[in-house]
Formats: C-alpha cells, structure tokens, sequence
C-alpha cells in the first residue's frame, strides 16, 4: 500500500506517524455502536487499493483499505510513534464532500424542507479544525473523533438562522417509508442514515487526551461565511452525489402529505 512506503520514507526522519484513518475500517460500522477496542476490518498492509467489498449496509472498500493503511503504518512505525485517528463525518469550512454546503444552500432557498428522520435524533459530526488541532498535538495511540453529540433539529436550525431562511421543516419521522420512496441515505439527504451504529462512537478517550470540539453553530457559521467568501472548495467527485432534487423533494413531500391527510381521514 501506498501508506507504507510513505512510512518507510519517513520512518528515518520523522519522531510519529499520524494516520487520518475512518470509522469505516471498523467491522461493526455503521451498524453497532464502537470503540476503540471494536473489531477492525482485516485488510493485509499491502493490499491493493480495490481490496475487500462493499456491503449493503456494512463494510466498504474504502473501511476496508483504510483498516490495511493503518496496519501500514502501524509495521513500520511501532505502536510508540504511531497515533491513528478515526473520525466520523467532517464538517467545517473549506468542505469538498459537500453534506453541510448542500443542507445550507437549500435551507436557504426556503420552503419545505423534506427534514430526515426524528428531530431529536443525535449526530456527531465534528469540525475540520478540530480534528487538525488535535493530529497536530503529541498524542500517540488510536482514537476515535467524532464531535459531541448534538440533535439533527439543532444542526438544522443553525443553517436556518445563519442563512436568514423563513423555510420549515417537514419532520418525515418514519424512516422505513422514507427508504420505500427510494432515497438514498446519506447521500440524496446529507447526515441522515438510519442504522443504529452510524452515531454511536465513542471519542471519550480522544477527550481524555485533549481533543476539544466547537458547537454546531460556530461550525455551520464559519461554513457559510466561507461559501460566500468567493474561495472555491477543492473539486471532489463525491459532491455530485449530495441532495435531493428539488422535483423529487416535492413528490415525496406531496406524497407524505396525501398518506397523513388518508390517515387522519
């Protein structure tokens, strides 16, 4: 792999290793709740970059060569000079993915908006600079990153205040039906996925050794100010597939209406 003649180039000058590795190279996620002592994906260290599979839901190739570049890694460097990081979903300026840039742009168009899921539901993305602030300390070990838990209302909420939207939330709160009308989790509705482990991972050790996470406001603030910045994101093929269309939005919204009205009916 890659990451293991990167380390065996800079075993002979650099003190540590940090590897920004992913909740994906778990075996359990996003299905059971993890931490740091859950099961790993088994992916050898010299793995080619299509190794593995992908599961539906379950693992991926990309857990899988994640989980074989840390044992790249990890060989080369020793246990004492490696620090493994395994964040969850990122947020923050500057971000090429695009989740939090989609839910701000069309919360900003106002309107319905088709809103995932129960509103207390709690997520755990975490900021950029978070994550930077902590690889750049002198931790060594594996850890989990992820932000502290907060509801999807509260996160959505942010975007509405900080964009100045009157729009409002159509809360879908049953998720099965959701699935049955053919949207794609995490994708088509950004930071929604309705499996059990996909928000339960513990960063309590990442905190215990100095990991500090802002608020989802300052985060989605920041976020916004860039997007009007004029400063482009780096371009990432994975952008395309964030959010709903706005014509499918209103079918489903449209439909959801016409089964409420034959419930209550």
């Amino acid at each position: 792999m890659e990451s293991g003649a990167i380390a065996r180039a800079m075993d002979p000058v650099a003190q540590r290793f940090v590897f920004v590795s992913s909740v994906s190279a778990y075996a359990g996620w996003p299905l059971e709740p993890l931490t740091e002592r859950s099961k790993v994906l088994e992916c050898p260290p010299d793995a080619g970059p299509n190794y593995g599979y992908d599961g539906d839901p379950g693992p991926s190739v990309y857990g899988f060569t994640k989980a074989g570049c840390e044992r790249a890694v990890q060989e080369v460097f020793g246990p004492a000079r490696t620090t493994v990081l395994r964040p969850g979903v990122i947020l923050g300026p500057w971000e090429y993915v695009g989740r939090l840039p989609w839910w701000l742009r069309r919360i900003q168009r106002g309107g319905r908006v088709l809103a995932p899921g129960q509103p207390g539901r709690d997520i755990q993305p975490v900021d950029v600079r978070d994550v930077a602030r902590f690889a750049l300390s002198d931790v060594v070990g594996v850890f989990n990153v992820t932000g502290s838990s907060v509801a999807m209302q509260e996160y959505l909420d942010c975007c509405r205040r900080v964009t100045g939207s009157t729009a409002t939330f159509e809360w879908i709160t049953d998720e099965q039906w959701l699935v049955e009308q053919g949207v794609a989790q995490w994708t088509e509705l950004p930071l929604w996925r309705a499996l059990p482990g996909a928000w339960a991972v513990d960063s309590s050790a990442a905190v215990a050794a100095g990991l500090r996470c802002r608020g989802p406001a300052e985060t989605v603030a920041d976020t916004w100010a860039w997007m009007n910045s004029g400063e482009a994101a780096i371009g990432h093929e994975r952008s395309a597939e964030q959010g709903i269309s706005p014509d499918k939005e209103a079918v489903i919204l449209g439909t959801w209406d016409a089964r409420e009205l034959d419930r209550c009916g």
